[in-house]
């Protein structure tokens, strides 16, 4: 089994929570709104990193991280990419395991044919009264399943 971490909005606040909970992951994902380069050192330090670049991440630095990849991780395709509302591709024809996605400051997990649609929620700084939160991604046989990990973070 191969443990994928999964982070996403964490607007240039890197939690060492948020490491702690990533820590011994295989491979990371950043799901966009990354706020500065320091955040993807941090999360390189820890496991080979793949990233999509946020609607807030307009700045030189993130100029040349894409707004969308597709990786294929132990035999599952697994799509990230920043806002799901801009998904532009059709899962099925792409074969697609996991879609992952953040922007919406909200943990959710829902399977919709076939397809896991992940989304970690936030790691940075708090909205409203939404949870801190990661996601881990568990990869096996072919088949991926997730779990929000909440971050114990002070109000």
């Amino acid at each position: 089994m191969l443990r994928l971490g999964v982070i996403s909005d964490t607007h240039g606040l890197m939690r060492p929570q948020a490491l702690d909970a990533l820590r011994g992951c295989e491979a990371l994902l950043h799901a966009g709104d990354i706020g500065s380069p320091e955040v993807l050192d941090a999360l390189q330090s820890l496991a080979p990193l793949t990233c999509v670049r946020g609607n807030n991440d307009t700045q030189r630095w993130a100029s040349h991280i894409p707004e969308s990849t597709t990786v294929e991780i132990e035999g599952v395709r697994v799509h990230l990419l920043h806002d799901l509302k801009e998904l532009a591709l059709e899962p099925a024809e792409e074969r697609l395991g996991v879609i992952v996605s953040g922007h919406s400051h909200r943990p959710a997990m829902e399977t919709r044919a076939g397809v896991l649609y992940f989304n970690p929620g936030s790691a940075g700084p708090r909205r409203f009264k939404l949870p801190v939160a990661v996601g881990i991604l568990e990869i096996a046989g072919g088949a991926a399943r997730g779990r929000i990990v909440q971050l114990d973070i002070p109000t």
